[in-house]
């Protein structure tokens, strides 16, 4: 039942970004702002519905479950293959060295781990730099998979690990989901008659909002491989938007169990800090890092008076 029930919510996320795009091209700035305010969170589902089918739990049939991914990832636009690599890599490397982005190590700048932090993770442009190497893959995937851009350019951008492992995928898988995704992508532009503006606004929307998620479920968490996430905190109804994905810290601790049965693996007994309380520390910017093992930041994140059990935490 999970996996019909995940292609019918596919089905209905998509035409519900469809009807964004539309509304954001061809209506008044006040509808349009709406517009892509929804999209922002509406269009977090297909991208849930291909973290489901990466675990292997969106469909039972794997056929289905691949179809799944790839579907769901030309909304984004992106490889699901591309995706799936990197997700992977993200449940090896959590917390560690290669994946810290609200700390800063010995030897970094905290100047440039700061405009990592601002640009990528609360400005958007984590999502654009995605959108725009896929693009880079699509037009000359020889560039993508050079030493220059593997070995100097993207561990620059904070990306080496994740870009080594996508260079080692198969083009002939990777590059004709990237143009089904982009193809897709030209197909609403024509079919809606999409306008610039409207697009750039709900896309930007999505940016802001799928980049800061992407890490304040993370945020000066323990600083371990499977522990090191949080159960955020946020109104029912966007959490089922993102088919629970804010119950992070019980996904990585079951990466095996599908979105509908997580709230099962919630710990009330856990710190579940609010999204936007993460958000707001976020502006504060990168602190030093502890070492590796070290338990969550809660003396930062909560004041002295507000630490979870006195009632306060959120």
């Amino acid at each position: 039942m999970t996996g019909i029930l995940n292609i019918l919510i596919l089905i209905l996320s998509l035409s519900a970004t469809w009807l964004c795009l539309w509304a954001a091209s061809h209506l008044d700035t006040g509808c349009a702002l709406l517009a892509a305010w929804i999209f922002s969170h509406v269009a977090n589902t297909p991208f849930a519905l291909m973290h489901e089918a990466v675990h292997g739990v969106g469909h039972p049939a794997r056929r289905w479950n691949e179809l799944l991914g790839v579907v769901s990832g030309w909304a984004f636009p992106t490889s699901y293959s591309m995706q799936r690599a990197a997700h992977q890599g993200h449940h090896l490397r959590n917390r560690t060295d290669l994946e810290l982005y609200d700390y800063y190590l010995p030897g970094q700048s905290k100047r440039v781990r700061n405009l990592w932090l601002y640009l990528g993770n609360l400005l958007g442009l984590y999502w654009w730099s995605v959108v725009f190497g896929n693009l880079i893959y699509l037009l000359a995937p020889w560039a993508y998979r050079s030493r220059f851009f593997v070995e100097r350019l993207a561990p620059d951008l904070g990306f080496g690990p994740y870009v080594a492992d996508l260079a080692k995928l198969p083009p002939s898988r990777v590059w004709p989901e990237i143009a089904l995704a982009f193809a897709y992508q030209a197909a609403l532009i024509h079919a809606l008659d999409l306008e610039a503006a409207g697009l750039a606004l709900c896309y930007w929307a999505f940016a802001l909002h799928w980049s800061v998620l992407q890490y304040a479920d993370h945020a000066w968490s323990a600083r371990d491989v499977r522990n090191g996430a949080w159960n955020l905190k946020v109104l029912a109804p966007f959490r089922w938007l993102a088919l629970n994905y804010h119950y992070h810290l019980a996904h990585h601790q079951n990466p095996e169990v599908p979105w509908c049965d997580l709230p099962k693996h919630v710990d009330p007994a856990t710190p579940q800090p609010s999204f936007w309380r993460i958000y707001l520390s976020l502006w504060k910017g990168v602190r030093p890092a502890p070492p590796m093992g070290a338990p969550a930041d809660l003396g930062f994140l909560f004041p002295a008076a507000d630490q979870p059990g006195n009632g306060k935490a959120g």
